[in-house]
């Protein structure tokens, strides 16, 4: 064991090649005391390493329930972040780069979001009439407001139960940091687009009129993925113009009208299940992150499948990938030499109100 932090420096010049033998060595080490998690988004170099893979919630969730002292969560900020709040109270949870954030879950800020409320509250009464839903890309301090509003925090699969669950106490519901998850499940549970008015938070009063606000039954945040973002209507009909046959599905953090053309509409792991149980001979146009479609591509074409990325423009989590093998490798080398690098600590307090919020959505029956 060693005395002191091995730095990353010393990490920033090795090949791919090399770290894959030393993160294979250092989990050989560790056995069951570490535990990798791997994003559906993650760079193949590191989501080989990972021992289980999937989206942010059910990773967090099994972690929790491993016997691990540590979790390597190869994933963003607020992923570690959730998986800390759900961990018991020895587990570790660890970031390989603190540099891996969400330029989505950035768009919402505690401060934007508080003057959002007390603005409303002019107008309104928020505290009766609005139940605040955050979803899960966003930090632990938006989620504790959701719990100390009581509020509620959604994923891509449980959205719709999530706003019928928020309905059924309140009239109104606030809805960030990404307005499109929002407005498509609205949409789909039969709300107007114009009952589902966008809080501009650069804006006083969101940009909004007092009618607007009162005849809101969905205020989105206007936040959004940027790399859901390229994927463009125009996209799927072009590429229908040459394969007619094509079923397209689509992850609800595209915008609106990608969706509204879409077969399908899921979560990382909808997209997944339904590619993978399609018939053979199918074609497929999808409209998420480029490294889970490839991973698909490669799984499906021996079973006669094809798999495409919907956009020309090459589009993956560049947050994400600040993520890699060095990092990795950094980070379980420390471990090994007895210490811990990069820990994601949630505040106590922040992590009781955070975890009421998560707790009100896992209580719902999806």
């Amino acid at each position: 064991m060693t005395s002191t932090q091995l730095p990353i420096q010393d990490y920033a010049l090795l090949d791919d090649e090399e770290c894959n033998a030393r993160i294979v060595a250092a989990k050989q080490k560790l056995g069951k005391r570490c535990i990798v998690l791997g994003h559906h988004y993650q760079r193949n170099e590191v989501f080989k390493h990972a021992d289980i893979t999937g989206d942010s919630l059910k990773l967090s969730r099994e972690a929790s329930e491993s016997e691990a002292e540590y979790i390597v969560f190869c994933g963003v900020h607020f992923m570690a972040e959730v998986a800390d709040i759900l961990s018991r109270p020895k587990q570790i949870a660890i970031l390989p780069d603190l540099a891996a954030g969400c330029s989505m879950a950035d768009m919402a800020n505690a401060t934007n979001v508080q003057k959002c409320w007390d603005e409303l509250s002019q107008i309104i009464d928020a505290e009766n009439d609005v139940t605040p839903v955050t979803y899960i890309n966003s930090a632990a301090d938006l989620k504790a407001f959701c719990g100390q509003h009581d509020g509620i925090v959604c994923t891509s699969s449980n959205a719709q139960k999530v706003l019928e669950w928020s309905f059924s106490n309140k009239e109104k519901i606030l809805f960030f940091p990404d307005q499109h998850l929002g407005r498509t499940t609205g949409f789909l549970m039969g709300i107007p687009l114009e009952q589902m008015v966008v809080w501009q938070f650069g804006k006083p009063m969101g940009g909004l009129t007092e009618q607007q606000i009162k005849n809101a039954k969905i205020i989105l945040w206007n936040g959004f993925c940027s790399v859901h973002q390229v994927f463009k209507p125009e996209h799927i009909d072009e590429f229908k113009e040459k394969h007619p046959e094509t079923k397209v599905i689509a992850h609800p953090e595209a915008c609106f009208e990608v969706c509204q053309k879409a077969d399908y509409i899921g979560s990382t792991e909808n997209i997944l299940r339904v590619v993978r149980e399609a018939e053979p001979g199918t074609r497929w146009l999808v409209a998420t992150e480029l490294n889970l479609v490839n991973r698909l591509h490669e799984e499906c074409k021996d079973q006669g499948k094809n798999v495409h990325f919907m956009s020309s423009t090459l589009s993956m989590c560049s947050t994400m990938f600040r993520t890699d093998p060095q990092h990795l490798a950094w980070v379980l080398e420390n471990l090994v030499a007895g210490h811990v690098v990069n820990q994601i600590s949630v505040d106590k307090e922040e992590a009781m109100f955070a975890k009421k919020a998560l707790d009100n959505m896992l209580a719902i029956k999806i």
